[in-house]
Parts: structure tokens; C-alpha cells; sequence
């Protein structure tokens, strides 16, 4: 069995069509079986007011579907917001946008060399069942998006195996905290399973947590696999076009990484930037960051994307 997830942005109604309703929150997550591969599309549903359902949305997924049934503020948003994610992305035009229009609006942006499909669902399905996730080899990585206590059986955490292989009974660390948990039971597709490859979306029951501990953005993992801090250090600056802000020393901003976003502070902004964190946050080394202004009134909400190092000590 082969599992992806497909995170569905800009306009809604999509993912409705291709799954069947999961979990729902901020994120609206569909689920669909074919044959031996699985499918996972998730929708950013509190988007455009809630800013982190989108980067949210992107950050679970191994492709994006993008689409656009009208050039609309929040539809821009979406746009800047993709073009900076490294995420292979397929655009559905709806009937009443034309190619010649939307090429114009991608022009310059990553997103103009992406292949272009119109709105038929026979022809989308078509094309992503021949989708697969890549190959993620390494030490196991659950981030968990939704968790809830289930009588006689304790604390379940919901995610996605982001890499590697997660394996019942496996003791890992529940980053970023210092707590160590056991892997009571998995469940994939309401269905019990001993292990779980990557992409696949897990229903996990753990041992030495209590529900009210899980929140989204904890990542199960082995100990000492993951950097954490609160202070990181941004390199490689990828600015959005399209915020119309500047970076203020010392500003409340908030930075995305993973499947969530922390208050932060940011430090002077050159080739190199560093995020001062109310938390600790866990990550990989090299892993993307992405700073948003939430307060921003024009423009898109973010900033830009750098490369998150843990800062030196001092």
C-alpha cells in the first residue's frame, strides 16, 4: 500500500470531490482508497482568516493542487504563498478563468513552468492516482495535527509518518518536550497495523501522555534526532514579492515551521536573520522557516521563507 497527502488550496470544493470527510478543523482533511494506494487531501478550510491553515496545509503535504476559479485577494495570497514552498504543484483552472490570464498571474513566479489542468474530475482523478510519495528514508518523523483521549484506551494522537517507518511498541521522544512515549497501538485507515510507512496518515495510541499534553506541532520522533531551541538562525532569504511591510528589529511576527506557527521576535534582517521563539520549537536542521506579519492589512501576510540553522550559544 502506497499513501500521499494533497494539500487542496486556493479555491474550495475540490478535495470534497476526490475524498471522503475525515478530520476537521482549521484543516478539512478527505480521505480516498484505490486500489493499493491511499490518498490524503487536506484543505486549508479557515483560510484566508486564518493565515497558518495555509502553511499548515502545505507543510503536511508531498504535491499541491492549486485552484483557481478567480484572481481574488485571498486567491494572491495563495499564490505568493506557494511560489515559495518546495512543493511539486499542479494548478486546476476553473471554467471561467482563461490560460492567457492566469499565465500572467504566475509570470515570474515559480509556479508559471507548473502544469496547468482544467476543473474535470475524471481527468484529475486520472491524473493523481498515478501520484506516489517520495521515498523519505531515516529516523521516523509523526508531526501530530489533532489528539483526543478515547476511553480504555488513553491518549491518540493523529499525523502523518512525514519519514521513515513508524513501528508499534517503539519508544520515542515528544518533541519538543523532554517526555518520552511508547507507541501502544496503530491504527491506519481504522484499520490496526504493526507499523506504518511514510505518507501514510496514522491514528497512533500512546503510552505515557495524556491527551491534554498533545498539541498540533509536537513531532514523535527518536531522541536526539531533532534540533531544539527557541533561538534559530535564517539563511538563504527568499522575500515574498508581494508583502508590502519591511522587517522591523525587535517585531512581533510569527514563524511557520513544520505544521505550525510560534510568536517570535526577529533580529536584523540581511543574508542572515536570527528568530528569537516564546518556545522551544523542534526541527531538522536545513528546515524551512517562514516568517509571517498576521497583522499585515495590504499585501500578503508573508514575509518570506529562510533556511532555520539552531543558533550558537550566547
Amino acid at each position: 500500500m502506497t499513501s500521499i497527502v494533497i494539500a487542496c488550496v486556493g479555491d474550495p470544493g475540490v478535495a470534497a470531490s476526490l475524498g471522503k470527510k475525515g478530520t476537521a478543523s482549521d484543516l478539512t482533511l478527505y480521505n480516498s482508497v484505490q486500489g493499493d494506494r491511499q490518498f490524503v487531501f487536506v484543505e486549508p478550510t479557515r483560510f484566508p482568516e486564518k493565515m497558518v491553515a495555509l502553511t499548515t496545509a502545505l507543510a503536511m503535504a508531498h504535491r499541491c493542487l492549486l485552484v483557481v476559479h478567480g484572481l481574488t485577494r485571498p486567491l494572491a495570497e495563495t499564490l505568493a504563498t506557494v511560489d515559495l514552498v518546495d512543493l511539486p504543484t499542479t494548478i486546476v483552472r476553473g471554467p471561467s478563468v482563461g490560460d492567457d490570464e492566469l499565465r500572467r498571474a504566475l509570470k515570474g513566479s515559480r509556479l508559471e513552468s507548473e502544469p496547468f489542468l482544467a476543473e474535470e474530475l475524471p481527468h484529475l482523478r486520472e491524473t493523481i492516482g498515478d501520484w506516489a510519495a517520495p521515498e523519505r528514508p531515516g529516523p521516523v518523523r509523526v508531526p501530530i495535527d489533532h489528539a483526543f483521549q478515547v476511553k480504555g484506551v488513553g491518549a491518540v494522537a493523529l499525523g502523518l509518518v512525514a519519514q521513515g517507518r513508524l513501528e508499534a511498541h517503539a519508544k520515542l521522544r515528544l518533541y519538543p518536550t523532554a517526555k518520552t512515549v511508547e507507541v501502544r497501538s496503530i491504527q491506519v485507515h481504522d484499520v490496526d497495523r504493526g507499523s506504518a510507512a511514510t505518507g501514510e496518515r496514522v491514528g497512533v495510541a500512546l503510552k505515557g501522555v495524556d491527551a491534554t499534553e498533545l498539541e498540533r506541532g509536537q513531532i514523535l520522533a527518536p531522541e536526539g534526532s531533532l534540533a531544539t531551541t527557541n533561538r534559530w538562525h535564517g539563511r538563504d532569504p527568499r522575500r515574498c514579492r508581494y508583502y508590502r511591510g519591511s522587517i522591523t528589529p525587535g517585531g512581533r511576527y510569527h514563524l511557520a515551521v513544520g505544521i505550525d506557527a510560534y510568536p517570535v521576535q526577529v533580529g536584523p534582517a540581511g543574508e542572515s536573520i536570527e528568530f528569537t521563539v516564546d518556545r522551544p520549537v523542534a526541527a531538522d536542521p536545513g528546515s524551512p522557516g517562514y516568517l509571517l506579519d498576521l497583522s499585515a492589512t495590504a499585501g500578503a501576510r508573508i514575509v518570506g521563507r529562510w533556511t532555520l540553522e539552531p543558533a550558537p550559544p550566547g
